[in-house]
């Protein structure tokens, strides 16, 4: 019903040609391989003829083209065509249990790679399951392309059965979605997709291949040669602009935004920063795109006001606004008598009523920036104005990390799962209230390193993310962190993951609720109501998927177990409570407190 083309190296059409000479490695069946070596020469054969080809052929082979290596999905009637294509290629065909997750993996492999996942699934029911994910795409700008079955557009041997109007309903989700309509036109119709789906600002796009079009045969139809498009830099006088105002600033700061982690877009950040010498902070999902080990960072806008990085915030008269998306929950509020921002991003700002930049720098970042940093660098006597709040603030969104106290406290669990990920490991959050604190608290030192969703906020991607973060570096430590309620809404995924035998460690959070409304509930002084639920024995869960369970009861045991579980390899689930009872103290009584003494 539904899957997911995961990205490598482009391919030429020669190279497409010759994949359909070669076995999959992974047959081990001497009568499959027989039947296999069969179709692949009569494919061989077909092609060098130049006979007709199926629509579904077609579509491979620029898939292929496109540089696609695996496919993840349930098929569906609808796709039957596609799958015998898939039989014939190089692609891997890799099944999921639901079309959501694959939509996440897919999203997920466009954010870490700058090239488009790609979803299929059939039609009605199935393809609507991918429109959570769609959505999580198109707000967390990521390239990913989605392929949907539908009945014969031709005829209509059964009436409306499961039909409903999926390209309507994907165009408020995507940056395009067509119907395909000829089997000629495949070629073309898959490359504009891949091209608008990798365009600034990047997201889904979504294709709908009917189930006639798929089986359709077409003559000799070349495909479309790939070349990369390269962005330009920014305007000579947006940069000089620019720079007037940063020399002109008494108390500057930089901010990195979302963009920021984008794959080709860290060159050059860290250079901008360390060139004039400016501290900065980032929001959510600009984390690790400078190190945070520099001793220019100033934290993470985990909140949008009176958080303690909101102090530097407050006390600048310029901020930098690299990267920045307003589709992230705001990192700040903009107002009267604030600071002026200057916004540096590839495409122009999006004006709201928080956020609406005095100065506009577009075009291609990294070398925008270095072109700025030629304009400023060794002028700026005020750079370090605001350096001297960041010790204060840095101790104290670290105060009590190390507290002993059962359940542990969310400080806690950061702090002891940062002791265990390396450098280059990743940890894949689901949503709740435990992303607040991995963001304020978790410290970053690479891009990417952090995956959470600050956009669409949506339950039941950090199982699915973590998923194909693992397949794509499976060399690395890749760490799962799921509130109970997010991680039961695709728990189903533990059965693919078990499959692909892939390294993996999920990380339960359990309080039994979900927490996060919960605790916004209490926060608004609503009665306790309507928010907690029962959960299965996460132990034996996983078990019953072959994976290895481990029960945290004691805070000394959590860092062994962890090490561990990553030590041994394979899929491991580890549950553990956690107090939230420090939400209203941090995050309300104490900011609220600090806030009054500033006034």
């Amino acid at each position: 019903m539904g899957g997911l083309f995961a990205l490598g190296r482009p391919q030429t059409v020669m190279d497409t040609d010759m994949n359909r000479e070669t076995a999959k490695s992974t047959d081990k069946s001497t009568d499959k391989s027989t039947d296999k070596s069969t179709v692949k020469s009569t494919v061989k054969s077909t092609v060098k003829n130049n006979a007709k080809r199926k629509g579904s052929d077609l579509l491979v082979a620029a898939l292929e083209n496109e540089g696609v290596e695996r496919i993840f999905g349930v098929p569906g009637e609808e796709n039957l065509d596609l799958v015998e294509s898939l039989r014939n290629s190089k692609i891997e065909l890799v099944l999921t249990r639901h079309e959501q997750a694959a939509a996440f993996m897919a999203a997920t492999y466009g954010r870490l790679t700058g090239r488009p996942g790609v979803c299929v699934s059939t039609l009605g029911p199935g393809a609507l399951n991918l429109s959570t994910g769609a959505a999580y795409a198109h707000l967390g700008a990521m390239p990913m392309i989605m392929i949907t079955g539908q009945k014969a557009i031709m005829s209509s041997r059964q009436a409306r059965f499961q039909i409903v109007d999926v390209v309507a309903t994907m165009k408020p989700l995507t940056k395009l979605a067509r119907q395909i309509v000829s089997a000629a036109s495949i070629p073309t119709v898959v490359r504009d997709a891949f091209r608008a789906a990798m365009e600034e600002r990047p997201g889904p796009v979504h294709l709908e291949l009917p189930e006639d079009i798929a089986g359709e045969e077409v003559g000799d139809v070349p495909l479309v040669p790939t070349h990369p498009i390269e962005i330009p830099v920014a305007h000579r006088a947006a940069l000089d602009r620019a720079a007037e105002m940063i020399l002109s600033a008494k108390s500057p700061l930089i901010m990195m935004g979302a963009a920021t982690s984008r794959p080709h877009s860290t060159h050059g950040l860290a250079s901008f920063v360390r060139r004039t010498g400016i501290p900065f902070f980032t929001t959510q999902m600009g984390k690790g795109t400078v190190p945070g080990g520099t001793n220019l960072y100033m934290g993470t806008t985990a909140l949008s006001e009176r958080d303690y990085v909101h102090e530097a915030i407050d006390a600048a008269d310029l901020i930098v606004a690299i990267g920045h998306d307003p589709v992230e929950k705001p990192p700040f509020i903009m107002g009267p008598g604030g600071p002026k921002v200057i916004h540096i991003s590839y495409t122009p700002a999006t004006v709201e009523q928080v956020y609406f930049p005095n100065a506009e720098v577009v075009g291609d970042v990294g070398p925008s920036l270095e072109l700025l940093a030629d304009r400023v660098e060794g002028k700026l006597a005020n750079a370090s104005a605001l350096l001297s709040m960041r010790n204060d603030i840095l101790a104290r969104v670290a105060d009590r990390a190390t507290e002993v106290r059962w359940p542990p406290t969310p400080q806690r669990i950061v702090h002891d799962v940062r002791q265990v990920m390396p450098e280059n490991g990743i940890v894949a959050l689901d949503n709740g209230m435990y992303k607040i604190w991995f963001a304020r608290n978790y410290r970053t030192r690479l891009a990417n390193t952090l995956l959470l969703d600050n956009a669409l906020a949506t339950m039941g991607a950090g199982l699915p993310s973590a998923m194909m973060a693992a397949m794509l570096y499976p060399d690395r430590r890749v760490l799962a962190i799921c509130g109970d309620g997010g991680f039961m809404m695709n728990s189903q995924e533990m059965e693919t993951a078990v499959r692909l035998k892939l390294n993996l460690v999920v990380l339960i959070l359990q309080d039994n609720a979900y927490g996060m409304i919960r605790w916004k509930q209490a926060v608004d002084r609503f009665p306790d109501f309507g928010l907690s639920f029962g959960n299965p024995d996460f132990v034996l869960y996983a078990k019953a998927y072959g994976a290895s369970g481990h029960r945290i009861e004691t805070i000394d045991s959590f860092v062994p177990t962890l090490d561990a579980a990553f030590r041994s390899g394979g899929v491991h689930l580890i549950t553990i409570p956690i107090d939230y009872s420090e939400n209203v103290r941090v995050l309300v009584d104490e900011l609220r407190a600090r806030a009054a003494e500033r006034k």
